[in-house]
């Protein structure tokens, strides 16, 4: 076990001894129970792990804890307002943007780090900024039309 390191997790500081070296994906999933992060192929290629850290879109599989530091981690578990869908979630209901699911959790905070950040961005931004989020049932049209439907209600 490693020495106890505290990480801002969703609004909340959780603590866990995970060695330093240890992926976030690793602590998330298995020391804070947080599984709607997904574990692809721990290379950091596919995007279903994807966590915002302090905003932005990181491959949790790839990013050892030790790369936190203070950062805020936002997961998908923390996209929920209130008991409610956040806008890219149920912009992705809505346009049934999901099949299997799997890489959904991924996409919506890989989309959300957009939508914060760029408000109107374009379809080729929207693609451009998606590329590397891989979908294994190919709903990439109906994840755009969801992308496209959260930038229209409002990030």
């Amino acid at each position: 076990m490693g020495a106890l390191t505290k990480l801002r997790v969703n609004g909340a500081v959780r603590e866990t001894d995970a060695p330093e070296g240890t992926s976030l994906l690793e602590v998330l999933r298995n020391d804070l129970d947080l599984t709607g992060t997904k574990y692809g192929g721990g290379e950091g290629m596919c995007g279903a792990c994807t966590v915002l850290l302090d905003g932005v879109a990181v491959r949790s599989c790839i990013t050892p804890i030790s790369a936190v530091g203070d950062g805020a981690v936002e997961t998908i578990e923390g996209c929920e307002i209130d008991n409610h869908l956040s806008v890219v979630q149920q912009a992705f209901a809505d346009q049934g943007a999901m099949q299997c699911g799997y890489c959904v959790p991924g996409m919506v905070m890989s989309a959300t780090a957009l939508l914060r950040k760029n408000p109107k961005a374009t379809d080729k931004e929207i693609i451009e900024h998606m590329d590397g989020n891989v979908c294994r049932c190919c709903g990439y049209p109906q994840m755009l039309k969801a992308i496209k439907s959260a930038l229209g209600a409002g990030q």
